[in-house]
């Protein structure tokens, strides 16, 4: 993937992030993009609380993914690196 066409994804990506982030921070957690795949994955590491909660891997589907997905279309899925059950 070219170099421009990532940074604009990743913007995008960080965007759509942005309207989750508040409900993570309420929390004591977060989320940071660690990269973006060339098969459009975003990978992503859980910060805070998020990385030791029971419910993180629901937050990824529920919110992160679902949000990813529908803001950015050509996110084919989201990873994380980090957390339980990984």
């Amino acid at each position: 993937m070219d170099n421009q066409i990532k940074t604009d994804f990743l913007q995008k990506i960080e965007n759509a992030l942005d309207t989750i982030r508040p409900h993570l921070e309420l929390d004591g957690g977060n989320v940071a993009v660690v990269d973006l795949t060339d098969d459009m994955i975003v990978q992503i590491k859980w910060m805070g609380n998020c990385s030791a909660c029971s419910m993180s891997s629901m937050t990824m589907r529920t919110g992160i993914e679902e949000t990813l997905k529908n803001k950015v279309p050509e996110v084919k899925g989201v990873i994380a690196l980090n957390g339980v059950g990984v």
